[in-house]
């Protein structure tokens, strides 16, 4: 690792626990009440989805409406084991136990779906996702069918959602960047030419499949520690269409866009319940301007780096010779 590149490495740490330290600060003098603490979970919880579903759509290139479904496998997981041990080993075994169900159940799904492609997988994963949430509802001796499960022992903070929500983004863009991600993206620009090079694209789809599925679980899981309440209804297919829209508004293959849109339209989200009967009015008109001027996303798929404010620093700063 170069000068540089450690340079770099301990600006983006020393960034992070400036930003971790700075909330939490906020938090303890209550500046940031119980409601902003439930919207900045919500945003935390849409960075979590919205990068995960950017692997499987953005980078492998896998259009899928499924992610609602590993959601719900993770929220009732964490939720039956955390009724039934509230302690905080608990929690962390709920989460990671419903990680695992939802990228197993992945795992077993993505084999015979992801050798489908464009619209026909599309359907199959909206199929497996509603499939799940019927199973969910019923299933009443377990998960209380239709009316949901209540008073979910509440351990979500913004420790833990700072903690699972980089730990997603360092996991996937690390991915990324190693062979397998730069073989998921080669799929995705043209599958028969990868499988032409020797890159077993089904292996490949199903890995990012399971990856993504696993951190789906995860947000599932910190869903239900942070609202104590999830019924089947949550997690239809309305809550894929919504993941998605971050995916597409930020950047199809851009993990930076991803965490951008998520901010944004969580942001924008909040100022909006002030207009409570046109709120979904005002919410679809702004999304429809943005893609109209900016059809590629917010980021397309180009990442925010570093290099980015030494651009902006040669920018402001004067030239000699001039007044």
């Amino acid at each position: 690792m170069g000068n540089k590149a450690k340079s770099n490495l301990a600006i983006k740490i020393i960034l992070l626990a400036a930003t971790f330290v700075i909330i939490q600060l906020l938090i303890f003098l209550d500046v940031i009440n119980d409601y902003l603490q439930a919207t900045m979970a919500t945003i935390c919880i849409n960075i979590i989805l919205a990068v995960s579903l950017n692997l499987i759509t953005g980078f492998t290139g896998q259009f899928s409406l499924g992610h609602a479904g590993f959601m719900s496998i993770g929220a009732y997981t964490c939720a039956l084991i955390t009724l039934r041990n509230p302690t905080l080993p608990g929690f962390i075994i709920g989460v990671f136990a419903g990680a695992v169900m939802a990228a197993l159940i992945g795992g077993i799904v993505g084999l015979p779906t992801l050798r489908l492609r464009g619209d026909y997988l599309a359907i199959a994963t909206l199929g497996m996702s509603e499939i799940i949430r019927i199973v969910f509802l019923n299933l009443d001796s377990i998960t209380n069918g239709a009316a949901g499960l209540q008073d979910i022992p509440q351990f979500t903070n913004w420790i833990w959602l700072f903690i699972f929500t980089t730990g997603t983004v360092l996991v996937i863009s690390n991915f990324i960047k190693s062979s397998h991600g730069r073989a998921c993206i080669s799929v995705r620009e043209d599958e028969i030419a990868a499988e032409a090079m020797g890159i077993n694209s089904t292996r490949y789809k199903v890995i990012a499949f399971i990856i993504g599925s696993f951190f789906a679980g995860i947000a599932g899981a910190l869903y239900a520690s942070t609202f104590n309440f999830i019924d089947p209804k949550i997690f239809g297919f309305s809550k894929s269409i919504d993941v998605l829209v971050v995916v597409v508004l930020g950047g199809l293959g851009s993990i930076s866009g991803s965490i951008i849109a998520a901010v944004l339209l969580g942001i924008i989200t909040t100022y909006l319940q002030a207009f409570a009967n046109i709120q979904m009015i005002l919410y679809s008109v702004l999304l429809i301007i943005i893609m109209i001027f900016r059809p590629q996303g917010l980021m397309g798929s180009k990442e925010v780096s570093l290099s980015i404010f030494s651009k902006l620093g040669s920018i402001i700063k004067p030239k000699k010779g001039r007044a």
